[in-house]
């Protein structure tokens, strides 16, 4: 596969194809000019580190700040994630999309380069290391959940082919300074052809957030996206975990914990108990009945994702009436029991469909930049960074 990537040498720039910003185009980049980007990605440059490799922070010659994944593995399964995220990076155009900064190939290294976001993941905002201070007030909330919608309503009715991202998360979903949700992370992505519905793959993503037909039988489709999303809604709208770990080890999905209240029209008491009541409380009903459609465990009841951005919007789609019932998902016991997540239940699932056994691969634990939940809390993540890069310009 590498074969198929020029040399990161090259200074090749493709003046076709922007970036997220839907101005500067993508390029290939130099490992030199990387490496000076990133001060020799050192150790105080650090981002986060996960199995697939380390994040950097990055200030360009020319001003802008990157972040830069540099994968740690060489090896087949590395290399076909990396094609992927770079084919499918460059493919996407949409202001709620992580896209490609550039990247760089040569003999022995694999970087991407993306934008750099200055409020990290939905996951420090909800689980992380900015959960204390509530920075997502109800309003970002609903930007975050309207425009995480849009970008994969890109995905599926937009773009050609249509792209299943098959991990859709929190710490998959970045904050630009305006609380502007960017979906990251297109590694376990899938291009689907015109008048291909489903296909029947090796499962990959997080539990807690797989559709039932992917997580059991590894079949796929854009329904799996839109269960997954009405998971992250109910995260944000709640403020708690797909599973929870409860007294005596005891674990419990998001949706079981919800499905309750919803059936007793108890809404208020799902709303995340930081927002201290401050929120729109039929705004509220309309992402929860939003959620609960999404997460049918037949995929023919769910919505797409046009028909959720409707809802997310106010608009009722025809068909598609009040859920006021949650038929909550209860995964399987050997997947539960395979779950060794880790307290922040970001581990990912892992299941080897070709007869070799299924469980837990950590080198996909972490999102894109989902590593960076785990940075030192600092009041001003990065600037240390900015400040020297600065002086030294």
């Amino acid at each position: 596969m590498g074969s198929s990537f020029s040399c990161c040498d090259s200074e090749k720039v493709d003046e076709g194809v922007l970036s997220s910003d839907g101005r500067s185009p993508w390029r290939i980049f130099t490992f030199k000019e990387l490496h000076s980007a990133t001060n020799g990605f050192s150790e105080d440059n650090k981002l986060g580190e996960g199995g697939f490799g380390s994040v950097y922070w990055g200030k360009t010659s020319d001003g802008l700040q990157i972040a830069v994944k540099q994968l740690k593995s060489m090896n087949s399964k590395a290399e076909m994630e990396f094609a992927v995220e770079v084919e499918v990076l460059g493919r996407v155009r949409h202001k709620n999309l992580l896209g490609l900064r550039g990247y760089c190939a040569s003999a022995e290294q694999r970087l991407i380069v993306y934008d750099y976001m200055p409020n990290l993941s939905l996951l420090s905002h909800l689980h992380g290391q900015f959960a204390a201070e509530v920075q997502l007030d109800w309003k970002k909330r609903t930007k975050v959940a309207l425009g995480s919608a849009e970008g994969l309503l890109y995905l599926h009715h937009e773009v050609t082919p249509h792209i299943i991202h098959r991990d859709i998360k929190a710490s998959n979903v970045l904050l630009d300074s305006n609380f502007e949700p960017l979906v990251a992370d297109f590694g376990f992505a899938k291009l689907i052809p015109d008048g291909v519905s489903h296909m029947t793959t090796r499962v990959k993503g997080t539990l807690g957030y797989l559709a039932p037909e992917y997580a059991m039988w590894g079949k796929v489709s854009e329904s799996c996206d839109v269960y997954s999303f009405g998971i992250l809604l109910l995260e944000l709208v709640t403020g708690r975990k797909p599973i929870e770990k409860l007294p005596g080890g005891v674990k419990r999905t998001i949706t079981e914990w919800a499905e309750p209240y919803i059936e007793k029209g108890r809404f208020r008491d799902l709303a995340d108990p930081k927002l201290r009541g401050n929120f729109d409380e039929d705004q509220l009903k309309r992402y929860i009945n939003a959620a609960a459609l999404c997460v049918q465990s037949e995929p023919e009841g769910r919505p797409n994702m046009k028909e959720v951005v409707e809802l997310l919007k106010g608009n009722e789609p025809k068909g598609k009436v009040m859920q006021l019932r949650l038929k909550s998902v209860k995964y399987g016991d050997d997947l539960v029991a395979m779950d060794q997540a880790s307290d922040d239940d970001d581990d990912d699932y892992d299941d080897d469909r070709d007869g070799k056994g299924g469980g837990y691969d950590e080198s996909d634990a972490y999102g894109v930049f989902g590593a960076m939940s785990n940075v030192q809390r600092m009041h001003d993540p990065y600037k240390r960074y900015a400040d020297r890069m600065g002086k030294k310009g």
